[in-house]
């Protein structure tokens, strides 16, 4: 039976009492998402998995979204990527995430995402020292922070998400190996409209769904007041008391909340420090229906 510790920050819990590898209970399922959506982020340690295991735990939370490029990842399993700076005959094996801006992954698709679930198999270590956390800032609380005139100015606002702001400003970074996207590789993201406050579905609080990776406008502003407000809100949800940093040890499963959170993985390692994760990111094409949330949080409190 799962059992459920939190941080006591303002994100995260530690989840025991559950082997990833074996097929989770309907009970223990539903423990997961309602901690996930209280918690924001649940770590998994001392799991033992392989990628099908990690793609059939991960697909029970919905549809799982394939790379776009169609490749980095676990050989002939395209729902499983890999996250890795290590090189293998002068070529990437991996995407290597380090130094992403902050962002919501798949905010810029229609269908947004709920979910990414990572399993570390190497994690770089300095004289001891572990390398490559990852910090992850609270929506829920960015959004009750929110001054009130704001939120009422942005009550049924939407902003548009592009995916191609973040590829580029990755490919920007020093040392990146990034090629430009191909028109077709960015016919395959299209930019995508959403309100900048949704009302998320585990929870039923607002969240602020806006983040500094993706998007690039306030569709009922003129542009340069969009501008102006959107680096308003960005300066806002990323305030030191809304973030949490998990500390990566081999064998943890984490899985967090796109709706409900952002993140950004630190780059404090080098080429010589070898990280490598396994990752399924997981669509929203289940937790927005409200059938699927109630059955399953109705699971939950049951005796």
């Amino acid at each position: 039976m799962a059992t459920i510790r939190p941080t006591g920050q303002t994100l995260g819990a530690t989840v025991k009492g559950i082997d990833l590898s074996q097929p989770v209970s309907n009970a223990d399922f539903a423990t997961i998402i309602a901690a996930l959506g209280r918690y924001g982020v649940l770590c998994f340690p001392e799991q033992d998995l392989d990628a099908p295991a990690l793609r059939d735990f991960s697909q029970r939370f919905g549809r799982l979204q394939m790379s776009v490029t169609g490749k980095l990842a676990v050989p002939g399993m395209p729902e499983v990527g890999i996250l890795s700076n290590i090189l293998e005959n002068g070529e990437p094996i991996g995407l290597a995430d380090a130094g992403q801006d902050w962002h919501t992954d798949m905010s810029y698709n229609k269908l947004v995402g709920f979910t990414n679930v990572l399993y570390a198999v190497k994690v770089p270590r300095r004289n001891g020292q572990v390398l490559g956390a990852t910090q992850f800032a609270n929506m829920h609380a960015a959004y009750d922070d929110l001054a009130p005139e704001l939120k009422q100015k942005l009550a049924n606002a939407t902003a548009t998400h592009d995916f191609n702001k973040f590829w580029e400003a990755m490919r920007q970074r020093p040392g990146s190996i990034r090629p430009p996207l191909t028109e077709e590789q960015r016919q395959k993201r299209p930019a995508s409209v959403h309100p900048v406050f949704l009302t998320h579905p585990i929870t039923g609080r607002k969240v602020l769904y806006c983040n500094p990776g993706y998007a690039i406008r306030i569709n009922e502003l003129e542009p340069e007041e969009s501008d102006r407000v959107l680096q308003q809100l960005f300066e806002h949800q990323l305030q030191p008391k809304y973030i949490y940093t998990h500390t990566w040890t081999e064998s943890d499963v984490l899985m967090w909340d796109h709706i409900g959170t952002l993140h950004y993985a630190i780059p404090d390692y080098t080429a010589d420090e070898p990280r490598l994760m396994m990752r399924c990111q997981v669509m929203a094409d289940r937790i927005f229906d409200p059938t699927f949330v109630r059955e399953t949080l109705q699971a939950n409190a049951a005796p």
